[in-house]
């Protein structure tokens, strides 16, 4: 297969130089992102990863209702985590010269959505500890800070906890008011309260991040260990779903920090901490695959089932319905997060909004499942004797932490505009004011958008001929897609400038459209492999999954970039406001 060129043409006075970017920013300049072919796992995982799923199936089976009384009473016993210790899950992903298994991001990706096809605390317990808990020493540790500290995670006999979040800040994390002062002989001190900390009662290491105001930025992290002075973790949260995951406050007193806990350089703090979420988002993707595979696989034996009016209900066109769009949805997602791992372990230097993409996708895509899930199963699957609730409890979750899907949304849509505004000034050749003046120059990337859109047929296969012929109709449908949407970013640009940063509802149908032209794109990559791989009489289901997700990004996309010319937003602002000063004032009676 032709690898397809993910570059654009950015000018720089009179020279014209290929720039290769991130996948999703080249989408905003109406790019077809360089994701063909559609990776493969790598070798060297294949075996281990073989043997370390058998391990987790056959652990897990066998503890089915201990799983359900671990949810019932939320709490994982000891002999549960050093059972998970000795099954080797907290050292997945730290290379093996630490004592650890070395998978890959994909690898361990694929590990996690095995755990959670199970259970979703286990998988969370054991994703907080990898991908987030102690990514930050992986990928910021200097040589001291990982002999000294990865051969015990790896074990589990430390186990690894991020310490971000605060009582005032949430998604914004440059309002953080932990502090570590630093001190004449390079010590620290340090003070604060974190909250919502996964796995604090029963972390032994964790990666903290405090406000330092020194002149390379204004936040720095730090590896604080449990034991030392001054550290006190609050009492287990009791919480909606994942109730069998730890999650306490975990708080800091004047505590003594030698020079070396410090992580990275002083003053990145806030770098380390996105780096570090980007990274690990393999994890929960993986775990919402895994969760997605579990409540599709529970309603297909329920709808087998499940007799009514003389026949089982999956009979009907409705449940048929329901698991078609809940298997595509799952298809699509595992699409995403394999890419996401790829670049991860390709080492691309920008994958934060293809990282970002497949966080909102895959949660949101986990929630619709389970929902749909849950009501195949009807009554049944309202009743807590029943897995279908707990799936759905457990994957609310995933909306929220690691940055809620909201704020990913705006980060999704003002770095692509960012990139466009980029554009568009090199393009203008020294206009100056670009974004003070939206008239000036206006149409440059209009032109260019159409001239994309001119080039194709009714059905895009000459611009899409290295894709098998029964998928290049759907590459014409996003190539298609993909110049409307570029256009409609430049109107956003020119019409809004820096003051784009204030419309978010704009901001929201942009990001939406993005979302679901990516998620079309790595959906067709995959199955072309497939096609490729197995023949195309072979790979008939999933040339119907890219059907459906291609054709439903379509009809998003269409209605989002609809959106941005007639909405209801003035009178939807207003009544919020409303709401905000008085609340909800009707009553019948």
């Amino acid at each position: 297969m032709v690898q397809a060129k993910d570059h654009i043409a950015l000018y720089d006075k009179n020279t014209v130089h290929l720039v290769f970017m991130s996948k999703v920013k080249g989408l905003f300049l109406g790019q077809t992102p360089s994701i063909f072919p559609y990776p493969k796992p790598l070798s060297k995982d294949e075996e281990t990863l073989r043997l370390v799923i058998e391990s987790i199936d056959k652990f897990l089976d066998e503890q089915k209702e201990e799983l359900a009384s671990h949810d019932k009473h939320s709490s994982q016993p000891d002999d549960y985590i050093q059972a998970l210790r000795e099954l080797g899950l907290f050292g997945v992903i730290i290379p093996e010269e630490y004592g650890g298994i070395g998978l890959s991001n994909a690898g361990y990706s694929r590990v996690l959505q095995q755990v959670a096809r199970h259970d979703g605390s286990t998988s969370l317990t054991v994703g907080a500890h990898s991908s987030i808990g102690m990514k930050g020493l992986l990928l910021f540790g200097n040589e001291a800070q990982k002999a000294k500290y990865l051969p015990k995670l790896a074990t589990g006999e430390f186990i690894a906890a991020f310490c971000l979040t605060e009582p005032g800040s949430g998604s914004d994390a440059a309002s953080i008011k932990t502090e570590a002062k630093k001190q004449p002989d390079g010590s620290w001190i340090l003070n604060g309260d974190k909250i919502w900390i996964t796995n604090g009662p029963i972390a032994q290491f964790f990666t903290v991040f405090a406000r330092t105001n020194s002149d390379g930025g204004q936040l720095s992290c730090f590896i604080v260990e449990r034991d030392q002075k001054g550290v006190s973790v609050g009492p287990k949260e009791s919480k909606m779903g994942i109730k069998a995951s730890a999650t306490s406050t975990v708080a800091f007193s004047d505590v003594v920090l030698p020079p070396e806990a410090l992580l990275g350089e002083e003053g990145k703090g806030f770098k380390i901490a996105m780096e570090i979420l980007n990274n690990g988002r393999t994890g929960l993707g993986g775990g919402c695959v895994g969760a997605m595979k579990r409540a599709i696989s529970l309603a297909r034996d329920h709808a087998n089932e499940r007799k009514q009016f003389g026949k089982a209900i999956g009979e009907f066109a409705i449940i048929k319905e329901k698991l078609a769009l809940m298997t595509a949805a799952a298809f699509a997602t595992e699409s995403i997060v394999g890419i996401v791992g790829d670049l991860i372990d390709s080492r691309e230097e920008d994958y934060s909004l293809e990282a970002a993409i497949s966080k909102i996708y895959a949660s949101e895509s986990l929630w619709m499942v389970g929902n749909e899930a849950l009501q195949i199963a009807g009554g049944t699957g309202f009743m807590s004797e029943y897995p279908f609730e707990r799936i759905v409890r457990d994957s609310r979750i995933n909306l929220i932490f690691e940055g809620t899907n909201e704020i990913l949304r705006l980060y999704i849509a003002l770095s692509g505009f960012k990139y466009a505004g980029d554009y568009l000034k090199g393009v203008g050749k020294g206009v100056s004011g670009l974004f003070r003046d939206p008239i000036k120059g206006f149409g440059v990337m209009y032109d260019y958008t159409q001239k994309k859109i001119s080039e194709m047929t009714p059905i895009g296969r000459e611009s899409f001929e290295f894709l098998p012929i029964p998928l290049q109709e759907y590459g014409g449908i996003l190539g298609a897609l993909s110049a409307q949407f570029a256009g409609q970013v430049e109107k956003v640009v020119r019409t809004y400038g820096n003051g784009v940063i204030g419309q978010q509802l704009i901001s929201k149908r942009i990001a939406d459209s993005a979302i679901s032209i990516f998620v079309g794109f790595a959906t067709l990559a995959r199955v072309a492999r497939l096609v490729e791989e197995k023949g195309e009489d072979s790979s008939a289901l999933e040339i119907k999954i890219a059907q459906i997700v291609i054709n439903t990004s379509k009809r998003l996309v269409t209605e989002r970039l609809r959106g941005l010319r007639a909405n209801d937003d003035p009178s939807i602002l207003s009544l919020g406001e409303e709401i905000l000063k008085d609340g909800y004032r009707w009553d019948l009676f």
